[in-house]
């Protein structure tokens, strides 16, 4: 998930909300899967999805920069869609989840497309 942090801090003038790196993987994961085209996630090299675990997350990646996130997601696409507008139609749905839920601005959200579900 993260790479040096498990929580992000968002000040507060009552104090400061802490959001879970985890919580803003599955945030980006559900709203990519909710994406008409998206067949499902897969990052091609996660060791829980070889081992047959359940990781909400998986195939996503956050980064985190004082209160910016970068986003990187690995999906398949459904067979006879256009990729480049899925791609386009993910990145818009999983900024504006994580901005509208968190609160903290998505800088980018990279699409890698790994393959094409064979059945629609």
């Amino acid at each position: 998930m993260g790479e040096n942090k498990d929580y992000i801090t968002h000040p507060d003038e009552k104090g400061s909300i802490n959001i879970s790196e985890e919580v803003i993987s599955v945030i980006a994961a559900s709203a990519a899967l909710e994406t008409d085209g998206v067949a499902g996630l897969s990052s091609g090299r996660d060791l829980t999805e070889l081992l047959g675990m359940k990781n909400a997350g998986r195939g996503v990646r956050i980064t985190v920069e004082g209160e910016s996130v970068r986003v990187d997601v690995w999906l398949t696409v459904k067979l006879g869609v256009s990729v480049n507008k899925v791609g386009q139609k993910v990145q818009e749905a999983v900024a504006g989840s994580i901005e509208s839920m968190t609160g903290f601005t998505v800088t980018e959200v990279n699409v890698h497309i790994v393959g094409i579900a064979l059945k629609k």
